[in-house]
């Protein structure tokens, strides 16, 4: 009699989740519960947290360690059209339309190949161009020379050289007064890139996103039916008895015998 309560059971509860399954198939209703995940992400917020202070300092000592910093250096250029005019509104405005014309100048081939003979650079007049960063602030006459390179002094050595070229090559090509250095180049002492903050917290970012990114794909891929809310809510069925874990009970039990003891 009891076996076949049992098999009575089985048979409802298979014939439940069959149709519930099917049901799913042929439908809309299979949603992700956004609820299930945030509490699922809130369960793992320690594992979150400890995975992007891990990528995080990976990242980090990894930009410390393996990246070849690089460092820049700058010189200062004021451009002028007449050197008696300092003051005529028309100059300022012609020195200041001028710059774009010393910016190409400055980046021309002659030029880079004079900096490369003069200081024996072991590079092409491409590579040297593509280490030189020229500005011009808003409104004024200033050219800003900056070049990166990994060796400081190197870096330094080649913003006034070329600095000193383009000056020289601007006054004789366009038959102007050549403009004024008005700040050489310094040794930089600290890194201007890679950035081993920015680097970390990017690291950091990363982990974390990663982690929780794991944590919602397989609570999104779980199927699994955990708690009696989970039986009611995925087959439709009522629980009318839970049995309750053996681990628990013990544990709970062996709370009770030390406290009477």
């Amino acid at each position: 009699m009891l076996d076949k309560w049992k098999m009575d059971v089985d048979t409802r509860i298979e014939g439940a989740v069959d149709s519930t399954i099917d049901s799913k198939k042929n439908s809309d209703d299979d949603e992700i519960d956004l609820l299930e995940i945030f509490y699922a992400l809130k369960r793992k917020i320690l594992l979150i947290i400890a995975a992007g202070l891990l990528v995080g300092c990976v990242s980090g000592v990894f930009t410390q360690v393996a990246i070849t910093p690089v460092y820049t250096s700058m010189s200062s250029l004021l451009v002028l059209s007449k050197e008696t005019t300092l003051t005529s509104l028309a100059d300022i405005q012609l020195g200041t339309s001028l710059t774009n014309d010393y910016r190409v100048l400055i980046e021309s081939t002659p030029v880079l190949e004079q900096v490369i003979e003069n200081l024996d650079l072991d590079m092409t007049a491409d590579a040297l161009r593509n280490s030189i960063t020229i500005e011009n602030p808003t409104d004024s006459r200033i050219l800003e020379i900056s070049v990166v390179n990994t060796d400081p002094e190197m870096a330094k050595e080649i913003v006034d050289e070329v600095a000193n070229v383009s000056s020289v090559f601007i006054g004789d090509k366009m038959e102007v007064i050549p403009p004024k250095i008005i700040e050489v180049g310094k040794i930089p002492t600290v890194r201007s890139a890679p950035s081993v903050k920015k680097n970390a917290v990017l690291g950091l970012m990363f982990g974390a996103v990663v982690c929780a990114a794991i944590i919602t794909i397989c609570t999104i891929m779980d199927d699994t039916l955990k708690t009696e809310e989970d039986v009611a809510k995925y087959l439709g069925i009522s629980v009318l008895a839970s049995v309750p874990d053996r681990k628990d009970y013990a544990h709970a039990k062996g709370k009770r015998g030390k406290k009477r003891r």
